[in-house]
């Protein structure tokens, strides 16, 4: 019986150390790539501004997720502080507005970004708000 409780230890432990990277939990990764996008079309466009009480509480969302998978709140820090992260959400949010017509420097292109995701009411949308 003491094998079996100690095998079964070994196993729980395994499982636990086997937690894949929080970069590759899609709902983590792509909600904060969302909240992401919106900040920058908000931070862009002078006529859409956040939702942010909606950011705030999806942020919230997005840490209880991770904590309720098992994340210790410092594993959490270490992804979010990430420089190597940080980076490459930039590179796919760049990509997503110039796929999605943004204009570096152009305002008006973010604007339109912005609308349509506010019409379409996506993730992104939800986060917007027009003025």
């Amino acid at each position: 019986m003491r094998m079996i409780l100690i095998a079964g230890l070994v196993v729980a432990a395994g499982a636990a150390q086997a937690k894949q990277d929080l970069k590759d939990v899609p709902s983590v990764w792509n909600g904060l790539l969302n909240i992401g996008i919106a900040n920058e079309i908000r931070e862009t466009c002078p006529s859409i501004s956040a939702r942010m009480v909606r950011a705030a509480l999806r942020l919230n969302s997005i840490q209880n997720e991770a904590e309720g998978m098992g994340y210790s709140q410092a594993e959490i820090d270490a992804f979010r502080t990430s420089e190597a992260n940080k980076a490459a959400m930039r590179a796919e949010g760049e990509a997503y507005m110039k796929n999605n017509g943004v204009v570096k420097g152009d305002a008006e292109t973010y604007c339109a970004l912005g609308r349509a995701e506010i019409a379409k009411s996506s993730q992104i949308g939800r986060l917007l708000r027009a003025n």
